[in-house]
């Protein structure tokens, strides 16, 4: 395998595609040796197969708002790779949607869902709409028209999206009701929805959940454990509330959460009623953190900054990617923290994950960390299919032990001699064998 080779090629064909390339790179580069030792995956041409999305459709989202101004925004859906299942991957609504950050989040979640070993390929959709300040209306409205188009393209043995950044439980249920409207049909095409009507337990929490069984089995990897550790988190969302209530639960401590105006310090620590409050937060869609001082005067908020600044022992991202940089890396291992968990997307830059590693901090990167999310809209999807609906903790010990296994696999594959542990690499190891593997047992299909 020519590494250099292939790298110019992917820029070349990708150019204006900075997150596309940093994503496919990243992966690229753990599995190359892999893939010189095991020469079956040259013979069938995988890398370059992987590396090509099987489908991008972007579509136009007519809308209007209540002030009856009509607004058109762009909608897609990447369709990466089938070999494992149906496409799965969730719908982001942002003003940074584009076809570069659907191409790389599509390729993540084909690694990602890989990972959990679920019956699941690997998709991503979303608009460029942003949901900040709009009323119930117009997201419904929104949604609506959305779905319109949407619909042509998935369905429950096709394409199963669930929601991201920007689409909650309400969002989804918007949408569900416009697919019904229209294919006249009850079934688990989205996943994230309401208890009510085929939801999943624990589905809003599993992503924060299975970081932090995760982070467990990092812990345990080094004879440490969470109990009184200090974390920072970003974000206030869905994501960093379930890692906040794991965390609690489980005796760490978390000092800091944050939003894009800057980041929470509450050295009392984030815990009860203060965790709901986040939720709060997230309900009233103005995207801003600062409100939690006003409510807790313990604590304090500065403005314009990231957490990363702070002494602590743990760091997990939860927001965006390449939310975390060098200059934060730099910060973190100074003030000695010794774990960070990638909970967004590709949440550091590269470089800032090649320091991490070169000090030897244990780092998960969001392929694994992040598991649990989708891990937990694949048993969704399998409650769905068998028309019943499991009890709160068979679908946390189910989350649990999948996310054990992807630590497993980890270990696995990315033990170096030195005894370090280099969880990307194991990652992009453990999930391309899956994929690779079953794309030539399926011939020149994908």
């Amino acid at each position: 395998m020519d590494l250099n080779k292939i790298i110019t090629e992917l820029e070349e064909k990708n150019p204006a595609q900075p997150l596309y390339i940093q994503a496919a790179k990243e992966v690229l580069e753990t599995i190359a040796d892999f893939i010189k030792e095991n020469p079956k995956y040259e013979k069938y041409a995988i890398v370059d197969r992987i590396l090509e999305p099987e489908r991008i459709i972007q579509f136009k989202v007519t809308w209007v708002d209540d002030n009856g101004k009509i607004h058109v925004n762009r909608g897609y859906r990447v369709q990466h790779n089938m070999a494992l299942g149906p496409y799965k991957g969730g719908i982001r609504f942002h003003k940074s949607v584009n076809v570069d950050s659907m191409k790389f989040l599509a390729f993540e979640q084909t690694f990602k869902n890989s990972l959990t070993t679920l019956p699941m390929g690997g998709g991503k959709g979303g608009s460029d709409f942003d949901p900040t300040g709009r009323s119930e209306g117009e997201m419904m409205r929104y949604c609506q028209s959305f779905m319109t188009e949407l619909q042509k393209y998935i369905g429950p043995e096709t394409d199963v999206p669930a929601g991201d950044i920007g689409v909650g439980a309400r969002e989804v249920g918007f949408m569900y009701g416009q697919y019904k409207r229209i294919r006249d049909e009850h079934v688990g095409v989205l996943t994230g929805k309401s208890l009510n009507w085929g939801g999943s337990l624990i589905r809003p929490e599993a992503t924060g959940f299975g970081s932090i069984y995760f982070l467990q089995g990092m812990l345990a990897a080094k004879n440490d454990t969470i109990t009184g550790k200090r974390v920072a988190l970003s974000g206030f969302g869905n994501v960093a509330w379930g890692a906040a209530l794991k965390l609690e639960e489980l005796g760490a401590k978390v000092v800091a959460i944050s939003g894009p105006d800057g980041y929470i310090l509450d050295e009392d620590g984030i815990t009860g009623e203060k965790v709901d409050y986040m939720r709060e937060l997230l309900g009233t869609r103005n995207n801003v953190v600062a409100p939690y001082a006003t409510k807790y005067p313990n604590a304090k908020f500065v403005e314009g900054k990231k957490p990363w600044e702070l002494k602590v022992d743990v760091a997990i991202p939860c927001a965006i990617q390449n939310e975390l940089n060098l200059d934060d890396a730099k910060a973190l291992v100074a003030n000695g923290c010794q774990y960070v968990v990638e909970t967004s997307n590709m949440g550091c830059t590269a470089d800032a994950i090649n320091y991490i590693q070169s000090q030897k901090i244990s780092f998960a990167p969001g392929k694994a960390a992040n598991a649990g999310g989708v891990a937990t809209s694949g048993l969704e999807m399998t409650q769905n299919s068998m028309k019943l609906s499991w009890e709160r903790e068979e679908v946390d010990e189910k989350l649990k032990a999948i996310m054990n296994n992807i630590h497993e696999n980890c270990l696995k594959y990315g033990t170096e001699e030195n005894g370090y542990i280099n969880y990307v690499k194991g990652a992009n190891i453990a999930g391309f064998i899956k994929l690779a593997d079953a794309m030539i047992e399926q011939g020149v299909a994908y």
